[in-house]
Formats: structure tokens, sequence, C-alpha cells
């Protein structure tokens, strides 16, 4: 189906992280009860990624590895940013329920782009967040199944881009939901703490959670 321009596709996998030292790490597991679901042409999901799963039939088996040039790149160091805690109060109280160490949280600039933070550390002042996507760094690799591969319907296709105007998650997605967000935050200004991503699991997964597949 490499000439449609939107398939819908479901996909058993699991998503290994391997770090410069060569360890290798499972990541994330998408199971035949649990597949992940994503349509091609959209941009929710890494296009090095999409092209490999493109190629490929319903009932195929796969095993291929995206270096982290193919994936998200290396880390940047100048993304670790400091931001107020006020940042993250919800009616003037902190939002020590969603904002703790090793929390990923969406945060958004000031344009209301959308973005996956880690959160590093939480301070009397200050809230240390990590903007790196958290398999920067590392080559990815998959091996899974593919289980379903069909042209996709108008109403998944408009429900994904329905989610891309944040008008809530689509049928599926792809990547983290969080795709395409990159930066935009300079120095933490103009960013602050959005609804948080929980219950969207099934909807928009893959790839680390806030995807996307991962994510784009």
């Amino acid at each position: 189906m490499e000439n449609t321009p939107n398939v819908f596709y479901m996909v058993a996998y699991k998503l290994y992280a391997i770090a410069p030292d060569g360890t290798k790490t499972l990541r994330e597991e998408a199971t035949l009860a649990r597949p992940y679901q994503f349509i091609t042409g959209v941009g929710l999901v890494l296009e090095t990624f999409e092209n490999r799963i493109k190629a490929l039939r319903q009932g195929q088996k796969f095993d291929f590895t995206l270096s982290k040039d193919e994936a998200y790149g290396d880390r940047d160091e100048e993304s670790v940013l400091d931001l107020p805690r006020s940042t993250f109060e919800v009616d003037g109280r902190f939002d020590k329920e969603q904002i703790y160490e090793g929390a990923i949280i969406p945060l958004q600039d000031s344009e209301g782009h959308r973005f996956p933070a880690t959160v590093v550390s939480v301070g009397e002042k200050t809230v240390t967040v990590d903007l790196n996507y958290p398999l920067a760094g590392c080559a990815l690799q998959y091996v899974g199944e593919v289980i379903e591969a069909r042209p996709a319907t108008a109403d998944e296709v408009n429900g994904v881009l329905r989610m891309l105007r944040g008008e809530g998650c689509g049928c599926c997605g792809g990547g983290d939901g969080c795709d395409g967000c990159g930066g935009g935050c300079g120095e933490g200004e103009g960013c602050h703490h959005g609804e948080h991503a929980d219950g969207h699991e099934g909807c928009c997964g893959g790839h680390g959670g806030c995807h996307g597949h991962h994510h784009a």
C-alpha cells in the first residue's frame, strides 16, 4: 500500500532502545491484545518508522533498527530548563499529583504548540524539566508483526486531524500524540503546564507515550 496516502495500520511490536555504549533496553511493547494503531500520511509518527512499515503487508513480521539520526537525534543539554514552580500551579496550588521526578508531562508554549517534557527534579522555587525526547541519543530496534493494513476511512483521517487541532483524540494516532512538538520555549518563557495526557492510552499511544512513537 505504498502508493495509498492514508493507510490504517495495526502493529504488535517490542521497541528496544540501544544506547551509545550498545546497551539494549526494552522501552515499549504493543501486544496482540493492545496493538499500536496509526494512520500514515498525517505526520504523527516518525517518517523513518512509517516508511519501514509502509513497505510491509498484513501478516508480515519485521525486525529493523533506526539509527539515532533516523530517530530522535542527539540529546541537547541546553534543552534542560529550570521553570518556576508557579508554571505548574492549578488554581493557585502546585500540581504535585502530576509533577514529580520522572513524570512525562505536556507543556505548551506561547503559540499553543504542545511538547512533552520529563521532570528531572522538583525544588522549592523551580522545577527542572528535560525537553529532549526520552529516546534521544538512542538507536531504536522494532521487532513485531503487522496485524492489519487497509486504506483508512475518511472518518479515521478526520479524527486524527481533529486531534491535531486540539479538538480531542482521534480514533487512532501516532507517536506520542505530542509529536511534531519541538521546543520553542527559549529560556522557558511562555511555557506553561498543559492538560495532563492521562486517559489517552490506546488512542494516541506509541513510542514512549507522549509517543510518539512515537513519536515525528
